[in-house]
């Protein structure tokens, strides 16, 4: 008798950031891999290829995004303001204030279409759980008519 070979279940994080599906977390949500090739980067499977899950539950799905966008941005640049400030220091004697400024603003704009991508994986998850026995609930949902 051989022992069942438990599946490891995937992070909840590595998920998010790898862009993977939230109810099996190993289907890509997105037809491009890389975040930076611009022309398509925001191109989503219609279904997750692993397990089927629906991408866009309703029309209009993904407009809550722009809050996990915006989150995600003023969590960034808080934390590049107390770096610089721990690190750099600030002074009213000085520019150092408008050095972080363009400093971050280079680095929003650069992380953008990550920023992008990672808001819809997060807005996904909120919505849809992971589900480790999806594929025999698959297989039930084929066999009633």
């Amino acid at each position: 008798m051989g022992a069942a070979q438990k599946v490891q279940k995937p992070g909840y994080l590595w998920s998010l950031f790898h862009h993977k599906c939230a109810r099996c977390r190993s289907g890509d949500m997105f037809q491009e891999k890389h975040a930076y090739r611009l022309k398509h980067f925001m191109k989503m499977y219609d279904n997750c290829p692993v397990c089927d899950q629906r991408m866009e539950i309703e029309l209009g799905f993904y407009y809550g995004t722009g809050y996990v966008s915006y989150a995600l941005t003023v969590a960034l640049s808080v934390t590049t303001f107390v770096a610089w400030w721990v690190l750099v220091g600030l002074s009213v004697n000085d520019n150092r204030f408008f050095w972080w400024l363009g400093l971050n603003i280079t680095l929003l704009v650069v992380l953008q279409p990550f920023l992008m991508r990672l808001s819809r994986a997060i807005w996904l998850s909120f919505f849809v759980r992971y589900n480790e026995n999806w594929q025999a609930e698959t297989q039930i949902d084929n066999i009633i008519p």
